[in-house]
């Protein structure tokens, strides 16, 4: 029988693009649909650490919570479009996004990571990064990386020379 699909989903159109676009090429499939989530000291960033501000056990728990429902949505979403799936959240913790998918990905012997792609051009990539392409960059195992919707239509309207990268 084939391996299980990891797919990293956080609720965004983008993530359920790939998780239609993994329904729909892997029907019927087992599938753990991941939601990492941030710590909120993490996400207020280094400054607010140097101004007094804490986070308490009940603030953590409330972006766990949302967290592990965002996961649930996308299970039952991949149910509904045939996929056995499962709902699973995990705390990115001292690693990162990516970091945490590979290990989970590791850890339940996915045969493949599904994630979607935001498109992020310019310097909005180069501040924000991108968490498919750093799976894509350092998995041990097979990722594929499903473009968003608005990157696809995109890419089919625009003339073959104004895509980077594309051969004149």
């Amino acid at each position: 029988m084939a391996g299980t699909l990891l797919i990293a989903y956080d609720g965004s159109a983008d993530a359920k693009t790939a998780l239609e676009y993994a329904a729909k090429t892997f029907p019927g499939r087992e599938a753990v649909v991941l939601t990492v989530w941030e710590p909120l000291m993490a996400q207020m960033g280094v400054a607010e650490a140097f101004v007094g501000v804490s986070v308490s056990e009940d603030e953590e728990a409330v972006v766990e919570q949302g967290a592990e429902l965002v996961a649930e949505s996308g299970a039952k979403l991949a149910a509904e479009l045939g996929l056995k799936a499962t709902a699973r959240s995990a705390s990115e913790g001292a690693q990162s996004v990516a970091d945490t998918i590979d290990r989970l990905a590791d850890e339940l012997d996915a045969e493949l990571i599904v994630t979607g792609s935001r498109g992020l051009t310019g310097l909005h990539s180069l501040l924000v990064g991108s968490v498919s392409g750093k799976v894509l960059k350092h998995a041990r195992r097979p990722v594929l990386v499903v473009p968003s919707a608005h990157l696809v239509k995109a890419r089919s309207e625009a003339p073959a020379s104004a895509i980077e990268g594309a051969d004149a």
